[in-house]
């Protein structure tokens, strides 16, 4: 195989399998209470639990490029997670994690109780202490990480369909 024949790309049927199965990760996730959103909030549960964390997303949209103090959390973050086993994944659409969470996107919603904005740019997803999750999806995107680490490609991006 020679540089051109890997570009790092996948077919695009596998891109929309991995994005619905985050989908139905997060979604059962949520249902289950194990999610912990915000880049703070996920820094504080990895730093006092780390093995309890099952998949760390990181998300962008494209005017958080331009901020500095946020990449280095997520460099720091996937730095962490790499010495630590946790698959992550970059997801480009802040606004449609936010929405999959419950969290609005738009102008109303996604809020604290008191008003304040959440942040989505950092979600983490914990396994319930009560048993093992054997989830078929989380299977499916922790496969997704792998195969994506066996090709050198540590931190997958992937797209999450509009709806």
């Amino acid at each position: 195989m020679t540089f051109e024949d890997f570009n790092g790309e996948y077919p695009v049927e596998k891109m929309d399998s991995v994005s619905k199965a985050l989908e139905e990760v997060l979604s059962a996730a949520l249902l289950q209470g194990c999610i912990t959103v915000g880049v703070y909030e996920a820094a504080k549960s990895l730093n006092v639990d780390p093995d309890n964390v099952v998949l760390c997303i990181l998300s962008t949209d494209d005017e958080d490029v331009k901020d500095v103090a946020l990449q280095i959390h997520f460099t720091l973050i996937q730095a962490f997670c790499c010495e630590n086993y946790i698959d992550i994944l970059r997801v480009k659409s802040t606004r449609r994690l936010a929405e999959i969470l419950g969290g609005g996107g738009g102008g109303g919603g996604g809020g604290k109780p008191g008003g304040e904005q959440m942040d989505f740019h950092c979600v983490l997803v914990t396994s319930p202490r009560s048993s093992t999750w054997k989830n078929p999806s989380l299977w499916k995107v922790n496969d997704f990480c792998q195969q994506s680490r066996d090709r050198d490609q540590w931190v997958p991006i992937i797209n999450l369909p509009e709806r």
